[in-house]
């Protein structure tokens, strides 16, 4: 099989296959991380041929989920415009949209190590994106002139993680998530003028 093979686009039944295994494998590695593709088959709903036709490995499939996941990612970070949107307002609307879609892949994102050339791009790609959405929020006195940027994105990443358990465990709706993200980063918790 050539380059050229492997890489040309899948039908659409087979896309819709692929996207449901790796769905699929989300729920069931987040529930047991040791279950076999086997397992991830048969809560597929289809054969265990499919999912090794698909993924050689264990590993392999892992690294599909993660590129998955991070384009997806990729993609909400840039419906919030980064670059373009009054930066509160990129903020929130980013804030939200990683939330909800950080949610669906909790697992996936929660892995210590990226080995898939895309998913590693993409990470590298959404780090710019947080960046450039840092210094723009400074820019507009949104964060103090002397605050460190790469503290305030540490924060702010941790202030998501813990918005993204919050939503597990009840189910908050991602914009009120958002908004208290964005509150605890841009204003803090104690009063003001402290």
């Amino acid at each position: 099989m050539t380059e050229t093979t492997r890489e040309r686009p899948l039908r659409a039944d087979a896309e819709r296959t692929v996207r449901t295994i790796l769905e699929v494998a989300e729920r069931v590695l987040g529930d047991d991380p040791t279950a076999s593709l086997g397992q991830i088959a048969a809560a597929a709903g289809v054969a265990r041929t499919t999912v090794h036709r698909r993924f050689a490995s264990r590993e392999a499939l892992i690294d599909a989920m993660a590129a998955h996941a991070f384009r997806q990612v990729e993609e909400a970070i840039d419906i919030g415009r980064p670059e373009t949107a009054p930066p509160l307002v990129a903020l929130h609307q980013i804030t939200a949209n990683v939330i909800q879609i950080k949610s669906g892949w909790r697992y996936t994102v929660g892995q210590p190590q990226l080995r898939d050339p895309s998913a590693i791009a993409a990470h590298e790609r959404i780090f710019a994106k947080g960046n450039l959405l840092m210094q723009r929020a400074q820019q507009a006195g949104l964060l103090r002139p002397d605050a460190d940027l790469g503290w305030a994105r540490r924060v702010y990443h941790a202030l998501i993680e813990q918005a993204i358990l919050e939503q597990a465990e009840s189910s908050a709706d991602p914009d009120t998530l958002a908004a208290a993200v964005v509150d605890a980063l841009l204003n803090g918790l104690g009063p003001k003028g402290f």
